[in-house]
């Protein structure tokens, strides 16, 4: 892991397209602002974790389960 020590307005490079930069500095908390391409995914890692493990659950469902709701959905 890249520790870097960074000041309010000050910012980090990745690659040539994102920027990261110190928004704000209160207590114990740093704002960050992110600067990406739309298509950039970008989420709070508990977000992203969440995420991941709906689609480990989507993928594992039981046929039974996809064919009841392909059913509900052309009942609509």
């Amino acid at each position: 892991m890249l520790v870097l020590t960074r000041k309010l307005g000050e910012s980090i490079a990745i690659d040539d397209d994102i920027k990261i930069v110190v928004v704000q500095i209160k207590g114990r908390q740093v704002r960050l602002g992110i600067e990406a391409p739309r298509d950039t995914k970008i989420h709070r890692e508990e977000v992203y974790l969440a995420i991941q493990e709906q689609n480990k659950s989507a993928a594992q469902s039981e046929p039974d389960q996809v064919k009841k709701v392909a059913k509900l959905l052309r009942a609509s």
